[in-house]
């Protein structure tokens, strides 16, 4: 069992990378899938740290604000460019993305209250587009070496636009000992790395290749494969009204991390994470309020 360094008895969760307005149609919420992460884990009882920059603007300020209004204890910074944004168009709640560049977070400092945190942190997540640029890949990077040996080191590949290579995902795989993907990624994987086989092949091929504790494939409102070197949990995803699908994926990931952190069992934390991100597709942004009433049964602490 992985070995927790606890906070008041909660573990320590970080999320690097992205922190920015997705802009709809009719309205502007804050997000990113690393302080998504963080939220969702901090809502199910974790000790959260979201890692990013932001601008010397009123959004900046905004952001900022909408952290603490959420109770997101954060690490950022603020630098020189314009706040992070992301066009959000939704098609039968379904998102698709238009990512602002040269902005805030490309250019996310090595803070000495980010190195203390990921210091002690339990886990940290980032991804491939907080990686984009030299600046923030390279503090990417710098805090994972930072992170404890035992820590999971949680790699949602998280696939945006044009902004990731083989040799990104090849080098993030490297340092994870986590690995996210949805349906549609795995098939650029396969493609990029010349995988052959099943998807359960393809999974252990990679689990493998890398060395990782746990591999995560999701397949939308089909359902979802949790991977671990002696087991193999499959859970078909549930029936909800859906809202939006924004941030659904860093709900499953922080519940998922929360769970296994805290002891549960795989099939037990993968059954926790597919029930939060169920009610997460049912409610409007990546940061619902969560509460007992609010909550499916199944997802309750």
């Amino acid at each position: 069992m992985h070995e927790v360094t606890m906070d008041n008895g909660r573990p320590l969760i970080a999320g690097i990378g992205e922190l920015l307005w997705d802009v709809f149609p009719d309205r502007k919420t804050a997000g990113g899938a690393p302080v998504n992460f963080v939220y969702h884990a901090a809502c199910m009882g974790a000790e959260g740290c979201a890692v990013s920059a932001v601008g010397n603007d009123v959004s900046g300020t905004e952001i900022i604000r909408a952290l603490e209004e959420n109770r997101i204890r954060n690490c950022i910074a603020r630098v020189a460019y314009p706040t992070g944004s992301v066009l959000v168009e939704l098609t039968d709640g379904s998102p698709s993305y238009t990512i602002v560049e040269d902005v805030a977070w490309d250019y996310l400092p090595l803070t000495q209250q980010a190195v203390d945190f990921v210091k002690r942190a339990d886990a940290v997540c980032f991804g491939t587009l907080a990686q984009r640029s030299p600046v923030a890949r390279g503090t990417v990077r710098a805090l994972l070496e930072q992170a404890p040996a035992n820590a999971l080191l949680f790699f949602d590949i998280n696939l945006r636009q044009h902004y990731y290579s083989r040799e990104l995902i090849e080098e993030s795989l490297r340092k994870a000992n986590v690995f996210k993907l949805n349906d549609d990624e795995l098939v650029t994987l396969r493609d990029m790395f010349g995988l052959e086989g099943s998807d359960g092949e393809v999974c252990r091929t990679v689990m493998e290749r890398y060395g990782l504790r746990y591999l995560i494939l999701t397949a939308g409102s089909v359902s979802s494969t949790v991977y671990s070197p002696a087991e193999t949990s499959v859970i078909p995803t549930p029936r909800v009204t859906v809202a939006d699908t924004v941030g659904a994926g860093d709900a499953f990931s922080g519940a998922f991390v929360y769970s296994i952190l805290t002891g549960k069992p795989l099939r037990e934390a993968h059954r926790k994470a597919v029930d939060v991100a169920a009610f997460v597709c049912s409610r409007h942004g990546a940061w619902p309020p969560y509460g007992e009433a609010a909550l499916p049964d199944a997802a309750k602490s």
